[in-house]
């Protein structure tokens, strides 16, 4: 069996791997379920324990830090109430500056530069962003405008930063992470609550947001 890093299925980064993606198949099934301690436990521990694997295997401490922060914001969205949603996004937010931050420190702008496709990809992005703020702004909880746009803003940096990177998975990373948040925003703020798309809607978001985060750890950790 292939494992990404040295040491076989024994090595503590392996074994750490595997139990995350583990953890990660898990909570799947679990995303329909009523909200619950056991469901929070389920849904944080994939991503806690990617943040366990690039401590573990030397990975630069932003991409930890950014990995504990989106960790505990699952664990805050696992719970029910504005001010859980609230600090959820706080850590979110705190996850994508700090992988902001990594990306711009690791890349290069002159990569970026050099190749249309990477600044094409950026455009789509803030257009996207931009667009899909306009829709969700007028349905958007007094008080929730400014908070929500600085967030997307945040997850934007993240996206067009991660460009700067040579490796593709990264960046595939990024976008399936955008995606799911874009997901996740539809689901609360523009989908009625009996739905009949919230039947995929919520697998959708985990299994992008989670896809997402792996790209992001293993193209980091492996580079």
């Amino acid at each position: 069996m292939m494992m990404p890093f040295e040491g076989g299925l024994a090595g503590t980064a392996n074994g750490t791997f595997v139990l995350s993606v583990v953890a990660a198949a898990l909570y799947l099934p679990m995303t329909a379920r009523p909200l619950s301690w056991r469901r929070m436990v389920a849904k944080t521990a994939g991503v806690a324990l990617l943040a366990v694997l690039s401590f573990v295997a030397g990975g630069p401490w932003l991409l930890t830090l950014a990995l504990a922060l989106s960790a505990l914001g699952d664990a805050c969205l696992a719970r029910e109430g504005e001010g859980a949603f609230m600090a959820g996004l706080a850590s979110f937010l705190g996850a994508h500056l700090a992988y902001a931050v990594l990306f711009a420190g690791a890349g290069s702008a002159d990569l970026f530069a050099d190749e249309l496709w990477r600044l094409l990809v950026a455009l789509a992005m803030i257009a996207f962003a931009g667009l899909f703020y306009r829709r969700l702004r007028p349905v958007l909880p007094a008080g929730m405008a400014v908070p929500v746009a600085v967030y997307v803003v945040a997850i934007l940096a993240m996206g067009v930063t991660a460009l700067f990177l040579p490796a593709l998975v990264v960046i595939v990373g990024a976008v399936l992470f955008m995606a799911s948040d874009a997901i996740l925003a539809t689901e609360r703020f523009l989908l009625a609550e009996a739905s009949a798309h919230r039947r995929w809607s919520r697998p959708a978001v985990w299994v992008l947001y989670y896809a997402g985060q792996l790209a992001i750890t293993l193209g980091v950790l492996l580079a």
